[in-house]
């Protein structure tokens, strides 16, 4: 705002840094020139002024005017809306007061006249008013009737008084006999008379009724009535109640008053009219000077605004604005755009030789608001970005895509997938032969087709599997043997690449497929294949940037690639040498029947394995141990722990004991694994050794850490064996406890290693009783039970190695064993002799009749004069013929030479040499000493 001489008004800031210095009527102190110019009169001492960046100026600086808190609330739309409101509603208020008040004071009066005519007219009406009347002395009846009625009845008088006008009664009694103060004529002539009357009492409102005979003569008169302080007393108590809701009414009004204004003010932000027209034309400064076209139209379609952009870019006329959109000479696509009044976000257009971004959303109550932007320049640029993002995101794509298995063939399907369609219409990836087997590839090796990805599947290309031979003239050829990536941008113009496959080559091309970038997968110095590029669908062909970016995503994923080859080769390394350690064919043996089942893990080779080991006496040993970890390291390691259960086993040691021996092995082990490698020590392993005898159907069984046997009884019920755990191999300091189980003839035995039962997501209990129920069928033989097992825990990828032996016992029954107790007598051993030799002929051995005695008695007379009572002799006809001798003594006997001069030391040799099989094993009571025969042809079909 300028004053009248040109000054401006800016805003001052007083000398304390304080608040504004104000002029009485709210202007600020004014700053001209260099003149001393004056302030307005009244103004106060200002201090400097300043321009709105917080300069100190002394020259003219428009702005606006600086008004107080109070002026400028005021001086606002809202403000000015809301005092007019404010004025508005009191004078409504003052209005409805005065309403009220002559509306309440005309009622009480009308009320009041009504209630002395009904006063009035009751008491004319009264019984015995008549007869009162004809007494001799009237008063002295109705004065104390009218009275006792005047009071109930709430009226200040009831005057009685004959036709004359003469009173009967009246509430002052002195006024008694005297003439009534009203008009008693209309009520003489029958008719209801009220009026308002300066009586005895003051200002009263009475009303005269008539008192008729039965003949309808008016023989008296009666008057009722209320004086006017009484009726203006009962206005006044009303008065109050009319201000409070009068009050009330009007804050409620001041209170909408003041939020609508609120909401005024918060729309308008405060400003006065000046201020507002002010914005406006900066509005409009700004809106035509903006670089970006804004279009408002209505929901006519007419064009209500066109800012100097958006005439610029469209070449509206100057008289664009008010005309229809489709007559101002826009294009035709832009105004069928505007017309439709649809939502259009960042949609290009062409307009001529510009290319505009439009954004177009509805506004209210009908119409559009548009805004375009010149996007000509920057759209090569930016097609350039979205390229280059492109690219990055496929890079950074197949960081995560490719490589999720070390397995060389999913690797090249990931590959292959992870650029189609996005960089490539098909991919195929060809491998040298001997990479898929984890070799390191030679030079000239044969190609074969790996994996093979694309738009479409009925594509003339190789089919996956192909053994490929590339001609040296191909790119193909070229690549693998440079490890360089090469770019044939028309397979039309191709020769060498033709040359290949002639008939194959003519009908990609007539396919449509046009463009190639063969790239070799080349890691470490070793190129591992090649992998092809195909265009069909793109008309360009590949270029340098694009052979870049295949170079790029195929040496990310060749690291990829020799990882998975070396991964294969140590997977097939590990799954070689534990094949060759797990054993291939289970030995003959009739104690049981056996089933197994051995997996390794689908991430490698662990150290998992089982065992069945033939032990004398027809006996047999069934062990099952879990290895650690995976890999080389550990197959060997379980193939070091077999051998040597199987060594111990040939001491034919109890199966606690068995383990004790174990357990300090794997304690060596460890100790020269920390000695010679940081890693070549046991991590862990577990063991259970069981050993069941087919004679007394005993089974006893211990376990180091390993998870409890299941027992299949005859009739199906499966029961988990309560069997002590024992420490893991290699702890030492614990003792091993072993337990004997009775077990029917067809039960079986369920051993297994943890991988049958653990799996990610699955609690081992809940395997565990997966098992159990798996297990509990009747009449199944090892094998059915095996693939019931198999088919209800088998994973689809295991984990871990899983090892399973499920073994059903069998029995030898009397015919094939034969026992007799040796008196502790030298004598006694022709006997026995004797009784041997009959045994043999009843079964048909009497080939081994000679060699038996003979070691009988050996190893008899032995036992009587080395060992201790009790002797016992047993022979058991099985695959082999078994000589056992029990005795009381637990020393053990000692094969050796004995010198020509020795007279004894020959039993054992003699022993040695009849028998296939001889030694020595203990018993709680002492010791058994053995020896085993092989039975001649014809006695070998056993019955």
């Amino acid at each position: 705002m300028s004053h009248e001489n040109g000054a401006a008004l800016v805003w001052c800031r007083a000398p304390d840094g304080g608040s504004l210095s104000l002029t009485p009527q709210g202007w600020g102190t004014l700053c001209r020139g260099t003149d001393a110019y004056r302030e307005r009169p009244g103004a106060r001492a200002a201090g400097r002024c300043y321009n709105w960046d917080g300069e100190p100026v002394s020259s003219l600086v428009p702005g606006l005017p600086v008004r107080s808190n109070l002026g400028r609330r005021f001086g606002s739309v809202a403000g000015q809306v809301f005092v007019l409101q404010v004025a508005i509603v009191v004078l409504l208020a003052a209005g409805a007061l005065l309403a009220l008040v002559l509306q309440s004071r005309h009622a009480i009066d009308g009320d009041a006249r009504n209630r002395s005519v009904s006063v009035a007219q009751t008491f004319a009406h009264s019984l015995g008013l008549q007869e009162a009347l004809r007494s001799p002395d009237p008063s002295a009846i109705l004065q104390p009737l009218a009275e006792e009625t005047r009071k109930d009845a709430g009226v200040d008088f009831i005057v009685v008084m004959d036709t004359n006008g003469i009173r009967y009664s009246h509430p002052q009694p002195d006024r008694i006999g005297e003439r009534f103060v009203g008009t008693i004529e209309p009520s003489l002539a029958g008719q209801v008379h009220t009026e308002s009357v300066e009586g005895p009492l003051g200002k009263e409102i009475q009303a005269i009724v008539p008192v008729t005979s039965p003949e309808g003569e008016v023989v008296a008169l009666v008057s009722a009535g209320l004086t006017v302080e009484s009726v203006t007393g009962l206005a006044d108590r009303q008065l109050p109640v009319i201000l409070l809701a009068t009050a009330i009414g009007l804050a409620l009004a001041t209170v909408g008053t003041a939020l609508i204004s609120r909401r005024l003010r918060r729309q308008t932000h405060g400003l006065g009219t000046q201020e507002m027209t002010r914005m406006y034309e900066h509005h409009d400064a700004v809106l035509h000077s903006v670089r970006e076209g804004v279009l408002i139209t209505d929901g006519e379609g007419r064009l209500l605004l066109a800012n100097d952009e958006a005439g610029r870019l469209l070449g509206l006329p100057d008289d664009a604005e008010g005309r229809p959109v489709d007559k101002v000479g826009m294009d035709r696509r832009m105004a069928e755009l505007l017309l439709s009044g649809r939502v259009a976000t960042d949609e290009v257009l062409e307009a001529g030789d510009r290319l505009l971004v439009v954004n177009q959303r509805p506004t209210r109550p009908q119409g559009s608001a548009v805004t375009i932007r010149d996007s000509t320049e920057m759209q090569l640029l930016s097609s350039r970005v979205e390229t280059a993002r492109r690219r990055l995101k496929l890079l950074y794509d197949a960081g995560g895509d490719i490589g999720t298995t070390l397995d060389v063939v999913r690797t090249a399907e990931e590959l292959a997938d992870v650029a189609v369609p996005r960089f490539a219409d098909f991919v195929t990836v060809d491998l040298a032969d001997p990479v898929l087997q984890g070799d390191e590839p030679g030079p000239g090796a044969d190609m074969r087709r790996t994996a093979v990805s694309g738009i479409r599947s009925d594509h003339p290309l190789y089919p996956l599997g192909s053994l490929i031979e590339f001609l040296p003239s191909t790119p193909q050829a070229r690549g693998y043997g440079t490890g360089t990536a090469e770019l044939v941008p028309d397979l039309h113009d191709a020769p060498g690449w033709h040359a290949q496959d002639a008939p194959r080559a003519s009908a990609i091309v007539g396919y449509g497929i046009h463009s190639l970038i063969a790239a070799p997968l080349k890691a470490r110095g070793v190129v591992l294949g090649v992998v092809n590029f195909w265009r069909s669908q793109k008309p360009e062909p590949f270029d340098e940037d694009d052979l870049s970016l295949a170079e790029e995503l195929v040496g990310r994923a060749a690291v990829t690639m020799d990882n998975a080859r070396r991964y294969t080769r140590e997977h097939n390394l590990a799954v070689t040498l534990q094949r060759s350690l797990l054993p291939r064919d289970l030995p003959e043996q009739s104690a049981v029947d056996v089933a197994h089942f051995y997996q390794p893990a689908q991430s490698g080779v662990g150290g998992d394995w089982f065992d069945v080991i033939p032990l004398p006496g027809s006996r047999v040993g069934l062990v099952v141990g879990d290895v650690v970890g995976h890999g080389l390291h550990a197959a060997a390691t379980m193939g070091r722990l077999r051998t040597a259960v199987h060594n111990f086993s040939s001491l034919d040691p109890p199966p606690d004991e068995l383990l004790a021996r174990l357990d300090n092995l794997v304690q060596r082990m460890d100790q020269e694994g920390d000695s010679a490698a940081s890693d070549g020590g046991v991590l862990g392993a577990t063991c259970l050794y069981a050993v069941y005898d087919p004679v007394s159907q005993n089974c006893t069984m211990a376990r180091a850490g390993h998870m409890p046997p299941l027992v299949v009884a005859p009739d199906g019920t499966t029961t988990i064996s309560e069997l002590p755990a024992g420490p893991p191999l290699g702890l030492g300091g614990m003792p091993f406890e072993a337990v004997d189980l009775h077990l029917a003839e067809g039960s079986q035995l369920v051993l297994y290693t943890d991988g049958l039962v653990e799996e990610r997501g699955r609690d081992i209990s809940e395997g565990v009783e997966r098992l159990r129920t798996a297990l509990s069928h009747p009449d199944r033989d090892p094998h059915a039970s095996r693939r019931a097992v198999l088919d209800a825990l088998l994973p689809s990828r295991p984990s871990d190695d899983i090892a399973l032996l499920i073994a059903r016992t069998r029995t030898l029954g009397p015919g094939r064993v034969a026992q007799w107790d040796v008196p502790f007598d030298p004598s006694e051993v022709g006997t026995v002799r004797r009784l041997a030799a009959d045994q043999l002929e009843e079964w048909g051995l009497e080939e081994l009749a000679f060699t038996t005695e003979l070691i009988l008695s050996e190893l008899i007379t032995n036992a009587i004069r080395y060992a201790a009572a009790p002797v016992r002799v047993r022979l058991l006809r099985d695959r082999t013929l078994t000589c056992e001798v029990w005795d009381g003594s637990s020393t053990a006997p000692h094969l050796r030479y004995a010198a020509t001069t020795d007279e004894g030391g020959r039993g054992l040799f003699l022993v040695a040499q009849l028998s296939e099989h001889w030694g020595t094993r203990y018993t709680p009571e002492g010791k058994v000493i053995w020896a085993e025969q092989v039975l001649p042809a014809a006695g070998s079909a056993l019955s």
